[in-house]
């Protein structure tokens, strides 16, 4: 990188316990054995873990990208190249972050990286502390990212205890519509209402209305929209 480093392949050490997995990690990908070895010591250096492979080939036989961390690509490598996988993550739904190093940039290569969601398009020789600075912002975003769908996939769980009826009052409930107009349109009492709203409350675990409709919001689209509408009784 920035300055001379020792050379070798190196691996930081996995930690003993159930955390393990959860360490974030860079994938560093670059058809240049001496890139990966700096690289894969800067990171070492910072006290995360470096994985490096020879080519994007490598890195999807090993089957690690579920892992919490970042991607570092070089942009042209035999075979598929760093953008190539870029655009295969985005296509399955994949938003682990990536860096692109490489030594071969330009500028439409840097609008399509950058259209694409990286982190960052970076030109070899890089300065060792803008590297660090990239690996740690993708890390704490692929973090933030990872918080989000926990959370999502905690309300979608809730969800899924909701009875049709409880399901139909919430969705009417998030919309925005008075508990007289849901009960008219359902053909069932305001007090019915509120006893469906107040379970689907107590099952989502919201504390107010408010924060009952900023759960909805979190949910995937699809489930909203496959939530029962309201049958007109009217």
């Amino acid at each position: 990188m920035g300055r001379e480093r020792p050379t070798g392949p190196r691996q930081a050490p996995s930690a003993a316990g159930a955390n393990t997995a959860e360490e974030p990690r860079v994938f560093i990908v670059d058809d240049d054995s001496a890139v990966r070895e700096a690289i894969s010591e800067l990171v070492l250096t910072a006290g995360l873990q470096a994985v490096a492979f020879a080519s994007t080939r490598e890195l999807l036989g090993a089957d690690v990208l579920d892992c919490p961390g970042c991607l570092i690509l070089d942009v042209r490598m035999p075979g598929a190249s760093g953008l190539d996988l870029q655009n295969q993550l985005a296509e399955r739904g994949d938003r682990k972050p990536v860096i692109f190093l490489t030594g071969h940039g330009d500028i439409p290569m840097t609008v399509q990286a950058m259209k694409g969601g990286a982190v960052d398009f970076l030109t070899k020789p890089v300065r060792d502390q803008t590297l660090l600075d990239a690996v740690l912002t993708a890390i704490a975003l692929d973090a933030r990212r990872r918080a989000e769908a926990a959370v999502v996939r905690r309300n979608v769980e809730r969800l899924d205890t909701l009875t049709p009826r409880e399901l139909e009052v919430l969705r009417e409930v998030a919309l925005g519509r008075l508990n007289k107009q849901i009960a008219y349109d359902l053909g069932i009492s305001e007090v019915t209402v509120k006893l469906h709203r107040g379970n689907a409350m107590r099952k989502m675990e919201t504390a107010s209305l408010a924060a009952l409709i900023r759960l909805w919001e979190t949910l995937p689209p699809d489930r909203r929209d496959t939530a029962p509408a309201v049958r007109r009784a009217h």
